[in-house]
């Protein structure tokens, strides 16, 4: 049973180290999925900032949609960015405000449904998260949260044009502070109704003013094999430790054991699955290639 409290989602380090009397500097975070592959953002939004429109003009999020729906390889009249991928559920859920969810499933769809029922429409998240399998090509869903499936697939969307899909540029380039997420509407006057009932300005001068720059240094196929190859000698690595894991398509594991305490005590910080029905095992995000010694020297070190 954990003594340190356990939150709603992932992304806790900084409240387990302020808990913990550690620096929050030296926390590596394996709570929350991000690609561990991703361009350094930081830089990216210091060449920026030196332009001050950046920051002293109201955002206009047109030119950045364009480029990104070009990418994408979907209309721009489709496109809606936000601000994250949760900005995006919110305001989908408004649209379609009932809805099936099957658990283990995010947790956020049911914070914003008005109400779940079996057999309507399904909120599907597609990687599973929190199991990593992706759904099957011929299985249908009203709305497909697509936060991982570039990583997973390499593409930007499995592409069901009939249905809502949604993004999280947040997980792609490992930058959860910035908040970038979208959604792609199942036709142009329900993207409307999106813009229509989105707060003005939702998406900030800076996440628009660095999107051509991560755009440019994004590659789903590289990042995809980087992963896949990461993951499969990470996962090796814990087998070794004699821990079980589960094996996912994504850019993280599943980890038999409650050893969050333990870990969060080292500066590790895992996610705690009891909360998608899943007692007894741990998401564990795949560390950057040079905090992966660490990480399994802790996952080793640790009394089970």
């Amino acid at each position: 049973m954990s003594v340190i409290p356990v939150g709603p989602h992932g992304g806790d380090a900084d409240r387990l180290a302020h808990i913990l009397g550690l620096d929050p500097r030296s926390m590596v975070d394996l709570s929350a999925s991000m690609n561990p592959f991703a361009p350094d953002v930081s830089s990216v939004l210091m060449q920026r900032l030196r332009d001050e429109r950046v920051v002293g003009r109201y955002p206009d999020a047109t030119e950045a949609t364009t480029r990104l729906a070009e990418e994408i390889g979907v209309d721009a009249g489709l496109l809606v960015l936000t601000n994250g991928g949760s900005e995006a559920i919110a305001l989908v859920a408004q649209q379609v405000p009932v809805a099936e969810v099957v658990e283990p499933e995010f947790s956020l769809y049911k914070r914003h449904l008005q109400q779940v029922v079996p057999g309507a429409s399904r909120w599907r998240s597609n990687p599973s998260n929190p199991l990593g399998t992706l759904a099957a090509t011929n299985e249908i869903a009203g709305v497909w949260d697509e936060a991982f499936y570039p990583i997973a697939r390499g593409l930007w969307t499995r592409g069901d044009a009939d249905a809502w899909r949604l993004g999280s540029l947040t997980k792609l380039w490992a930058c959860p502070g910035l908040r970038l997420g979208f959604v792609i509407a199942p036709n142009a006057d329900l993207a409307q109704r999106i813009r229509d009932i989105q707060p003005r300005w939702a998406v900030n001068g800076l996440a628009l003013a660095v999107m051509e720059d991560l755009l440019a240094a994004t590659d789903l196929v590289a990042w995809k094999q980087q992963i896949d190859s990461l993951r499969t000698s990470f996962s090796a690595a814990l087998r070794a430790l004699n821990y079980e894991v589960r094996d996912t398509v994504v850019n993280w594991v599943l980890v038999q054991g409650e050893l969050r305490d333990k870990l969060a005590v080292l500066g590790i910080v895992v996610r705690d699955c009891t909360s998608f029905g899943m007692p007894g095992w741990m998401r564990v995000a795949l560390p950057r290639p040079a905090e992966a010694e660490r990480v399994l020297s802790a996952f080793a070190s640790v009394d089970r």
